[in-house]
């Protein structure tokens, strides 16, 4: 689905005003939400995300100078530095935190690969809010870097743009971050992204139910997050080990990145989890519960058999979260909810990045008639996620939500393709 005109219109006469020149071409990236598996893409563990109609648009130009020229809107419209200039051939990274620094990184990723990027202008203007939990940085890299792909016809396909989006935000700038944002950004829809290589993406058809984003207006960085629970991580399997006998300990590594999670059974060793201190046990007992129930969620998307009976943890989980009790049906998106629900527990009970304020909205959405939500992306503020059965109750859960104001703001969402030109010239 193309952009509407009159928006095209808008960003076109806003690069003409920066630039003195008209653009060659306008693409534009989707947010994602963090649909499943939380906080396991690092771990090299599958994860669930799902491309969302929030999107960073870019116009792109060549540059009629030697240098590149950024412009941000939404930096901009912060009150804060809003362009970036610098060379193609010396970029840099800066020391403090800039916006440009992303772009610098994006052309950081594609020197590495050996592609030389002429000077260029770009204006950027993004539906999706910085530290709001929906990937702003990972679909800002995706579009970049596909812009640049099409303005200098460099070949690239869609699994090599992901990449090096990674690259640019995990190796270039050092952010502790998995592939979720990435891929989920650049293939688009529903899809499982496998976080060892070679890094498959399968993509997931599915459309039911109605997707809810709630921004709780409190802002969280990924880099603030991530490197502390993986330390723990790390410090917990050091622990597991001096108490695990020889023949459980299989798939422990030294590292939340070189263990082989999918290869440690849950039931055999939760005793020992159980009786480590707080909160070590509690990260690895989070890493392989919520490896369960994404396991489980993935064959209802695929329409596989289901045994109600093996997934009674969901029902004694959210028993202590919604302090009731709950009951399991057939019904597959009811239990892809219950399911994302049961994950957001674990998020705010044994991984410790939710807050009572978010726990509060989750509970509320459950009351009134969602039939699940979560937090996505990193925790500790940024966005809850919520399934209603359909676009009515989605209505009424967001009305009545901004009403009581739980939440800054919100929107009903649908799922979206992934990066695309959505204007040439």
């Amino acid at each position: 689905m193309s952009i509407p005109k009159i928006f095209t219109k808008d960003l076109v006469e806003e690069y003409r005003e920066f630039f003195s020149s008209d653009p060659e071409l306008i693409v534009s990236a989707p947010g994602r939400i963090d649909f499943l598996n939380t906080h396991q893409d690092y771990k090299g563990l599958p994860v669930v995300g799902a491309a969302i109609n929030l999107r960073t648009y870019v116009v792109l130009g060549r540059s009629r100078s030697d240098e590149n020229v950024i412009i941000s809107r939404n930096m901009r419209d912060l009150g804060e530095r809003y362009v970036d200039t610098f060379s193609p051939d010396r970029p840099e990274i800066l020391r403090e935190k800039f916006f440009g620094n992303y772009i610098r990184a994006s052309v950081i990723s594609l020197r590495l690969k050996n592609f030389e990027i002429q000077p260029f202008y770009a204006y950027i203007s993004s539906d999706v809010s910085i530290g709001s939990g929906l990937g702003s940085s990972g679909t800002l890299l995706v579009s970049l870097i596909y812009g640049l792909n099409q303005l200098f016809k460099l070949g690239l396909d869609i699994y090599q743009i992901a990449e090096l989006a990674y690259i640019a935000e995990h190796d270039v700038l050092g952010i502790p971050c998995g592939r979720l944002d990435q891929y989920t950004s650049a293939f688009g829809g529903v899809v499982k992204i496998e976080t060892r290589p070679p890094y498959e993406v399968e993509n997931i058809d599915f459309n039911e139910g109605v997707f809810i984003v709630l921004d709780t207006g409190i802002r969280h960085s990924t880099g603030d997050i991530h490197p502390k629970r993986q330390r723990e991580i790390d410090y917990a399997l050091e622990l597991l080990k001096n108490v695990l006998p020889e023949d459980l300990k299989r798939g422990l590594g030294t590292h939340y990145y070189d263990t082989m999670w999918e290869d440690i059974d849950l039931e055999k060793i939760e005793h020992y989890l159980i009786n480590m201190p707080y909160p070590y046990g509690n990260r690895i007992l989070f890493t392989l519960k919520m490896q369960r129930s994404t396991e489980d969620a993935l064959r209802i998307l695929r329409g596989e058999k289901i045994d109600l009976e093996n997934m009674s943890y969901l029902v004694d989980e959210l028993r202590i979260f919604l302090n009731k009790k709950i009951f399991l049906t057939e019904d597959r998106l009811k239990l892809l909810g219950v399911i994302m629900t049961y994950q957001h527990s674990l998020l705010s009970r044994l991984y410790d990045v939710s807050l009572p304020t978010i726990d509060l909205v989750v509970k509320k959405i459950i009351d009134l008639g969602g039939l699940g939500a979560k937090i996505s992306g990193a925790g500790m503020g940024g966005s809850i996620i919520a399934l209603a059965d359909d676009h009515k109750k989605a209505q009424k859960i967001l009305r009545r939500v901004l009403d009581e104001k739980l939440v800054s703001r919100g929107w009903i969402v649908r799922i979206d393709e992934g990066v695309r030109v959505d204007e040439r010239f």
